[in-house]
């Protein structure tokens, strides 16, 4: 006869209760998982979360009250879960998984890792920590009422890299504002900062720090001292960019200085905000100026020694500054009085997209990232959709069930779990699908991963080579890079100050040229990847490099009629992200899913040709970004194609 405790069988029960569990990210997924695991009986469980409460938080996250607003989210959290259960054991950590501090060793404590994440990198890295300390992970995420949860297990399943994803597209809104960690961030926040200026007003697309909201403060006692003043106060009206703006009548230095100065220098007033992320460094129109002045002389000398010698001193600050002057003249000029565009075209105007460029790129530079091209802002640059409590829960619950199955022995029983936003033409909304293997090209957990990747060998820099392709490409955190010259030539090490004066150096210095080899080692998440290099003289406009097999951004319209499609889509502008297979097109807003009796592979998933549908791929995160197993069925235009940012 069964035993059981509670509604499990006794030995699921105390594996349950014995075993280590990890949950990365206590948001909008976090907070209900970390109900529902002490419910289950989950006792030993560690939570790590770099983020703060912030007010647009409080809707959903249920665990989190206005008197916790600015603390962190891991530690509330344990301390809001530790009442259902007083007798778990629940470790907080408000940091970021990616710090080093949490190695190999580190997860292999765990017996289970559950992703409840909101951006790639995170959970690229999780993956890759998953895979080297060959631990279960659970993936999960949602994007409006779409949702998904998967199992990644070493040599059993695909991993969460083994098919390309389109660009992430939903982000929280509190990192937009506050602490922008990616490029795409600062583009969302120059949207809205034109919407306010330019467009109607919409007040969750504020981009101002708010002085009145008690997020705002680090200190607890000024924390609650401003809470119990708005009360006493009554709410407090926020004055918006639009209303500040007309008030000053547009002026552009004002303006500039306001955004990219005292904003930013407020922002650094929360110095433990920056304990753990690197400060943003704030502009000064005025500087701007004197500088502009100081490298037009400079220019001149640069090109005549340049000239004479061949030899470019200072080449790095000069590609910085340059850039930088003439971005900060032409937001100058966009939100001058006597602007020679016609603001009524909206966003999709040349001049407009022009200033989200300028705006996007001038806060890349306060919050030390690269600046991004006109056509990459313009391809990123997106709408908004809300993230939904119910939602969030139904994907939590899932999480759990995948969990006792992986804790039970069975993880070939696991499957990757879809919530639709209506039910598929079997009335139901949430359709399992067998796992994938593996992918045998996957550049992360092939046995011996291995990419091609054509540049200019004459036109990049070793400093274009760490940052754009293999920590933003590739995912790594802390890459060493040897050349396969027959010497061992280090190129880029991990180590602070040793390879720094290769920075601002061509490849083709170093000997690289077509059919160089370079090895590339992250020791933090034990992976090892082999690059070969193919030069090419002339790539596309704005192209900087490819990685040879990427799958294209666009895929063929199918063959289906427009009225077929529309008769078996189940969304529109709000819809989940495309799928990343390899065989499946790439972004879409409208889908199909369907179910089968015989639960078929994720990734083999079709429905009937009459259909005109294809299949569905792995959706991901809050974030909305796209690795949902799943198909869209028709094909949108590039100019058509908006994304989705979900304040979270």
């Amino acid at each position: 006869m069964v035993q059981l405790v509670g509604s499990l069988r006794k030995e699921l029960a105390d594996s349950v209760s014995d075993c280590n569990v990890l949950v990365v990210g206590a948001g909008g997924i976090g907070c209900e998982l970390l109900k529902n695991l002490v419910l289950t009986g989950f006792k030993n469980i560690e939570v790590i979360d770099l983020d703060t409460i912030d007010v647009s938080n409080l809707n959903r996250q249920f665990l989190f009250q206005k008197k916790h607003v600015g603390k962190s989210k891991a530690q509330v959290a344990k301390e809001s879960v530790l009442q259902f259960c007083p007798t778990a054991n629940i470790k907080a950590y408000h940091d970021s998984i990616m710090n080093p501090d949490y190695n190999v060793e580190f997860f292999r404590n765990f017996m289970l890792v559950m992703n409840a994440l909101d951006n790639r990198a995170a959970r690229n890295h999780v993956n890759r920590m998953c895979l080297a300390a060959d631990i279960p992970l659970i993936e999960s995420g949602t994007a409006g009422y779409l949702g998904q949860v998967t199992v990644i297990k070493k040599g059993l399943t695909e991993c969460y890299e083994c098919q390309p994803k389109p660009t992430q597209k939903t982000f929280p809104g509190c990192t937009i504002r506050n602490t922008p960690s990616e490029p795409i961030h600062c583009i969302v926040w120059a949207k809205y900062l034109f919407n306010q200026l330019f467009g109607e007003e919409d007040a969750d697309q504020e981009v101002s720090p708010d002085t009145a909201d008690p997020e705002l403060s680090w200190n607890p006692a000024d924390t609650e001292a401003r809470a119990t003043a708005s009360d006493q106060d009554g709410d407090i009206k926020r004055v918006s960019t639009k209303d500040w703006a007309r008030s000053t009548g547009y002026d552009s230095v004002k303006l500039f200085n306001k955004l990219f100065k005292d904003d930013i220098q407020y922002l650094l007033t929360m110095d433990k905000l920056w304990k753990k992320r690197k400060a943003p460094l704030p502009l000064d129109w005025l500087e701007l100026q004197k500088l502009g002045t100081i490298l037009a002389l400079y220019i001149m000398l640069c090109n005549t020694h340049e000239q004479s010698s061949g030899f470019f001193p200072f080449r790095d600050k000069f590609e910085l500054y340059i850039p930088l002057c003439s971005l900060a003249v032409f937001f100058f000029h966009s939100v001058s009085p006597g602007g020679d565009w016609d603001r009524s075209e909206g966003p999709d105007d040349p001049a407009a997209m022009d200033f989200v460029t300028a705006a996007a790129n001038l806060r890349m530079h306060i919050f030390s990232m690269n600046m991004k091209s006109r056509f990459d802002i313009k391809s990123m640059a997106g709408n908004i959709i809300p993230a939904i409590a119910t939602t969030n829960a139904v994907i939590a619950g899932l999480i759990v069930l995948e969990a006792l199955k992986i804790l039970s022995g069975d993880v070939e029983q696991c499957r990757t779990i879809f919530l639709n936003k209506q039910p598929n033409p079997r009335k139901k909304l949430l359709v399992p699908c067998a796992l994938d293997p593996p992918s045998a090209n996957c550049y992360v957990c092939a046995s011996k991963p291995e990419v091609t990747v054509k540049l200019n060998v004459n036109k990049t820099l070793v400093l274009a080579l760490q940052d754009k392709i293999l920590k933003e490409k590739f995912g790594m955190v802390a890459p060493d890079v040897q050349i396969e010259d027959g010497k061992g030539t280090i190129l880029i090490s991990s180590e602070e100050g040793e390879t720094e004066a290769n920075n601002s150096k061509f490849l083709s210095d170093f000997g690289i040229r077509n059919g160089s080899r370079l090895q590339v080692d992250d020791f933090l998440q034990d992976y090892t990847l082999l690059v070969n290099v193919i030069h090419c003289e002339e790539l596309e406009k704005d192209v900087e490099f490819e990685v040879v097999g990427d799958a294209p951004d666009k895929a063929p319209t199918p063959p289906s009629s427009q009225e077929e499609q529309k008769n078996f889509a189940n969304g529109n502008k709000d819809s989940a992200e495309p799928s990343t297979s390899s065989n499946a097109p790439a972004e879409q807003d409208d889908v199909l899913i369907v179910d089968s009796d015989e639960e078929p592979s994720s990734s083999t998933m079709d429905v009937s040709t009459e259909s005109g549908g294809l299949k569905r791929k792995l959706h991901d995160a809050e974030t909305g970004e796209a690795s949902a197993k799943r198909q869209r069925l028709d094909q949108a235009t590039a100019d058509d194609d908006d994304d989705i940012i979900a304040l979270d």
